[in-house]
C-alpha cells in the first residue's frame, strides 16, 4: 500500500519523530523512505527580483542540508532503505514537487518546525501540505 514514503526533515524532533512513525509505517508495508530536506534560499523568502545582490553559497547550503538529514538520521538503525534528498527553495513547493516525481504514496511529517522566525510559521508547512497534497499525508505530533 505504501510502498514509497516521503518524509521531509528541518532537524527538529518533530520530523525524527515522523521518521520514526514512517519506519514503522514501511517495516508493515515492505516500503522504502525518501528523507527529504528544504534549505531555504534567498528567494524563498523575499523573491527572485527583491533578492538580487545577496551571493548564496551553494556549498555552504549543501552542507546545512546534510547537517539537517545526520541530525536526523542520528542514534536510527533500521533495515528500511532510506534514500536521502537536498533540496532548495519553499520547503512546501519543493515537498509537493518531490513527491509527484519520485511518485509518493504517503507522506509524513511533523506537526511543526522551525520556521523562517521561530515560532510565527509554526505549523504553515504542514498545513500547505495537508490541504494541498494528492496523496495521503501523516500528520506525527
Amino acid at each position: 500500500m505504501y510502498k514509497k514514503i516521503l518524509v521531509p526533515t528541518d532537524a527538529s524532533d518533530f520530523s525524527k519523530r515522523a521518521l520514526l512513525e514512517a519506519i514503522g509505517i514501511a517495516h508493515m508495508t515492505d516500503g522504502e523512505i525518501i528523507l527529504l530536506n528544504i534549505t531555504h534560499s534567498p528567494d524563498s523568502y523575499w523573491g527572485y527580483t527583491a533578492s538580487y545582490g545577496i551571493n548564496v553559497n551553494q556549498d555552504a547550503l549543501e552542507q546545512l542540508g546534510k547537517m539537517a538529514i545526520d541530525i536526523t538520521l542520528a542514534d536510527i538503525t533500521t533495515d528500511v532503505e532510506i534514500k536521502t534528498m537536498i533540496r532548495y527553495g519553499s520547503p512546501s513547493l519543493q515537498i509537493m514537487d518531490v513527491a509527484t516525481e519520485e511518485d509518493v504514496d504517503l507522506i509524513v511529517m511533523g506537526s511543526h518546525g522551525r520556521g523562517f522566525v521561530s515560532g510565527a510559521l509554526i505549523g504553515s508547512v504542514s498545513q500547505k501540505i495537508l490541504h494541498n497534497s494528492k496523496c495521503p499525508v501523516l500528520i506525527v505530533k
